[in-house]
């Protein structure tokens, strides 16, 4: 309980003073570079507060700068720090439009530039998905769990259809990237903390250039395939080095 009160002091009060530096930023950072620094800096402070390794495997597969759109699987609140601190590309979340409702939890991460979407499937949906996939055209790199929250047993869940139609509308790389070890520090529907051990496996980017709307599933499919036979050999690799 000590540790819990520890962390999530921490987390806050970084939250706190670098939402206010991301939101002084703002006027002057509409490509979002500072704010993407500030958020970095926030998975870090998070991490090193509970004494969260990661371990990145597999960016030796991305040989350009992007831009990508990023999809992993989510097995714990711990996956967003990871990959803020770790991930070493500028990117922004596509979000539910619930978390932006937030008081100035919502504001900073409007001012960050991240992407709201409404997952009722209304005109608002269409119109927000377009406009993310122009900015994606256009250069900026995104990060989305397709399994929607987090998951619930530590299984990998079934994909939402949305982060796929955005890929292949923006006709930008998926990179599909395995997380395992989130679960053991802060699974879904609990707030206490433990320390441990993250790894991330980043795989060769899949190509929707030529996708089309009825290469959906089939999309869908492939890139669930590769994350989890990553999830498995990772998870593997955890559980053999274990003390």
């Amino acid at each position: 309980m000590i540790r819990t009160i520890f962390v999530w002091s921490c987390i806050v009060i970084a939250t706190l003073v670098l939402g206010v530096f991301t939101l002084i930023a703002y006027p002057f950072d509409r490509r979002g570079k500072v704010g993407h620094r500030y958020a970095r800096l926030w998975g870090k402070i998070a991490l090193l507060a509970n004494r969260v390794k990661v371990k990145i495997e597999g960016l030796e597969h991305l040989n350009g700068k992007g831009p990508y759109i990023f999809m992993s699987n989510h097995q714990g609140g711990y996956d967003i720090f990871a990959l803020l601190g770790h991930l070493p590309y500028q990117f922004k979340w596509l979000a539910k439009k619930e978390l932006f409702s937030i008081p100035f939890f919502g504001w900073t991460m409007a001012a960050a530039g991240y992407i709201r979407i409404d997952r009722e499937g209304t005109r608002e949906t269409v119109e927000a998905m377009n406009e993310a996939a122009q900015k994606i055209r256009d250069g900026m790199s995104v990060v989305i769990f397709p399994e929607g929250s987090r998951s619930p047993d530590g299984l990998i869940q079934p994909f939402k259809k949305g982060g796929f139609t955005l890929a292949i509308k923006s006709k930008v790389p998926i990179v599909p990237i395995a997380i395992s070890g989130s679960r053991d520090i802060m699974p879904k529907d609990r707030l206490t903390v433990t320390s441990g051990e993250i790894r991330m496996f980043v795989d060769h980017p899949i190509e929707t250039q030529h996708c089309s709307s009825k290469d959906r599933e089939p999309l869908m499919k492939k890139v669930r395939e590769v994350i989890s036979k990553n999830f498995e050999l990772i998870s593997e690799k955890r559980s053999e080095e274990k003390p």
